[in-house]
Order: C-alpha cells, then sequence, then structure tokens
C-alpha cells in the first residue's frame, strides 16, 4: 500500500461566538441539537481522523448537513480548523502562515465544485490556464498547458470558446482541466456532478475514473451519492453529524456495515454487481478447482457458472498468483 500523504487529525470545526464550551459539551455526550440550544454554536465537523494514501481517490459520503463540504474546505485549508492537524506530504497547513497557505493552495492543491465556477469573459482556454497565471507562468507556456490538459478530458478544439456556449457536462471537464492543468498534488472534489443530469454525470464519473486509471493523482471526493462513492472510491467514509461513522472498502461496508445508519445506506445495494470474487474468496483447503477467474470479476459474472457446476473456481491476482478459491457457498453467505 502506497505511503499517506494526507493525514487529518482529531479536526473540530465549530461555528459560533464559544467554540470551546461547544467541544466540551460535545466531549461530554452533547448531541449537535444540544451544543447549539446551549451555546449558539454549530459543531459541523466533530472529532474526525483519517488519511488519505498516495494515488488513493477518498471518498466522503454523507447526506446534506452531515458536514461534508465543511471538512473538505478544512481539509484544503479554504477555512481554518477550531481545533486539530492536517498534514500534506510532511507539512503541517493548519500551523503555517497565510503566505505559506497561498503558496500550498497555488502549487498543491487545486477543486472542482458543484458550480463550475467558470470566468463568462474568458475564453475556455484562459479559463483552464487560470491557476497557472496566478503562479506567474509565462503566457506561451501556461496556454501550451492549457490545451495539451483540454486534450486530455476531450474538449480538444473548443479552447477559444467562451464558457456559456458550452453544456453543463462541457463546462465541468473545463472546470476539472484547471484543476489538472496545475498539476496539483491532491485534488479535492466537491460534489462537482451533483448539478447533472444522470446521463452526463455517468459520463463525467466514468471520466474521472478514465483520467484517474492514466495518472494515479491523489483524490478526496464528496458526495452525497452512495452508488457514486462504490463507484469511484478507493476506500469511502461514511459522515453523520460532523463524524465519521466508518471508513472502508465498498466491500466492507456492504459486507461489515459497522452501525445502522452506514447499513441503511448498503441495504440497496445490488451485492452482485459491486463484490468481487477476491472479497468473498476463502482457502483452498484441498478443494480442486475447476477454472481459474481474476480477483476483480464480479460476483454477478460468476453466478451463472457457480449455478451449473458447484466445483469452485481459482481466484488469482493480475499476475496469475493464486489468491483462494470461490465457491456457491461463499457466494450464497454473502448475499442473503
Amino acid at each position: 500500500m502506497a505511503p499517506p500523504c494526507l493525514v487529518v487529525q482529531n479536526v473540530w470545526k465549530v461555528f459560533g461566538p464559544k467554540p470551546e464550551r461547544a467541544m466540551e459539551l460535545a466531549d461530554s455526550g452533547a448531541s449537535k441539537a444540544e451544543v447549539l440550544e446551549q451555546t449558539g454554536c454549530t459543531v459541523a465537523v466533530r472529532d474526525v481522523s483519517f488519511a488519505v494514501n498516495l494515488g488513493e481517490t477518498f471518498v466522503v459520503m454523507g447526506l446534506s448537513g452531515s458536514g461534508k463540504s465543511t471538512l473538505v474546505r478544512c481539509v484544503a485549508a479554504l477555512i481554518d480548523v477550531t481545533r486539530g492537524a492536517v498534514t500534506l506530504d510532511g507539512d503541517e497547513l493548519t500551523t503555517m502562515n497565510e503566505e505559506a497557505l497561498r503558496n500550498v493552495r497555488r502549487e498543491k492543491l487545486s477543486m472542482v465544485f458543484q458550480h463550475f465556477g467558470l470566468l463568462p469573459h474568458r475564453r475556455v482556454i484562459d479559463n483552464v490556464a487560470y491557476g497557472l497565471e496566478v503562479q506567474k507562468v509565462p503566457r506561451a507556456e501556461r496556454q501550451a498547458r492549457a490545451l495539451e490538459v483540454l486534450d486530455v478530458v476531450g474538449l480538444g478544439g473548443w479552447g477559444s470558446h467562451y464558457p456559456q456556449q458550452l453544456s453543463g457536462g462541457m463546462q465541468q471537464r473545463v472546470g476539472l482541466a484547471r484543476a489538472l492543468a496545475v498539476d496539483p498534488e491532491i485534488l479535492f472534489f466537491d460534489e462537482p456532478f451533483s448539478a447533472l443530469d444522470p446521463l452526463i454525470r455517468r459520463e463525467m464519473q466514468d471520466e474521472l475514473l478514465r483520467l484517474q486509471s492514466e495518472m494515479h493523482s491523489t483524490i478526496v471526493f464528496i458526495t452525497h451519492d452512495f452508488a457514486e462513492a462504490i463507484k469511484l472510491g478507493d476506500r469511502i467514509a461514511i459522515m453523520k453529524d460532523g463524524q465519521l461513522d466508518q471508513i472502508g472498502t465498498a466491500a466492507e461496508l456492504i459486507t461489515n456495515p459497522a452501525t445502522d445508519y452506514v447499513r441503511e445506506f448498503t441495504t440497496d445495494i445490488p451485492k452482485a454487481k459491486v463484490l468481487t470474487a477476491g472479497d468473498v474468496m476463502h482457502p483452498a483447503d484441498g478443494q480442486s478447482p475447476r477454472g481459474v477467474v481474476e480477483m476483480s470479476a464480479t460476483v454477478e459474472s460468476l453466478l451463472p457458472g457457480l449455478l451449473t457446476d458447484p466445483r469452485p473456481l481459482e481466484v488469482i491476482d493480475g499476475e496469475g498468483k493464486s489468491l483462494g478459491v470461490v465457491d456457491r457457498d461463499a457466494v450464497a453467505r454473502v448475499l442473503e
């Protein structure tokens, strides 16, 4: 596993006049509503800790009001934390002065929002190059980079157009290109596809997966959609009332939900489409397999064969190494 590049330790964010008192009440077990009533403070993020590995897509998922957008703004150093630490590549962002933070934002971080935030009076190429302009990159160099990134996101030839001449999905691609142009160490996405219609949303999800397979960027992705979280995330953090209920892979959340809240999200997810041979395999224990299957194969794809022939299948990794077996009983136990 790659080492962590982003570490969040015991982060709190409290809005209101008495943050220390609010945190004391929260520590003693008071609910968010009780803290608000007694102090006039809103505990938006409550003692959150996690680490994001280099090249990982880490999804923070929660309903409206869960604190996920506030959390990502704390982690991206867009707002100050009330207490706690955020460390990027060993440098603690929460203790930096404003000038140092500006340099980090310009050189290491990029953010894509739900609302595209494009400058309407600037052409697409100039919107994409904006971050490089802030970095004082020469015009010819930044425009060359912008054209290169526009090709990457499928907008080659659109550089001379203005944002209002593009569809919503195309505008979001411009926002994505702008984020990629500065070659950031970490990308933050705050519900970037929520305003798009379902078809374009799926296209943008697929586009992000394609780009990630090529670039292996470090991504923190915020969403309220569990299906989107499963599709995009290497790991998923479920957030409720400013706290993290559970962190795990999609398979871990589906097969072993830690709370009733997490279980509610996983109830309607078609397990056979999400779980893979690697998720349900077990040691061979002397069984003779009738064939092999890659660990990434979905349970759904295995079902027809397992129903017609009860003998197990050998599970292998990408290099052909044997990892275990999957059989009818193992699949049945998971799908019950």
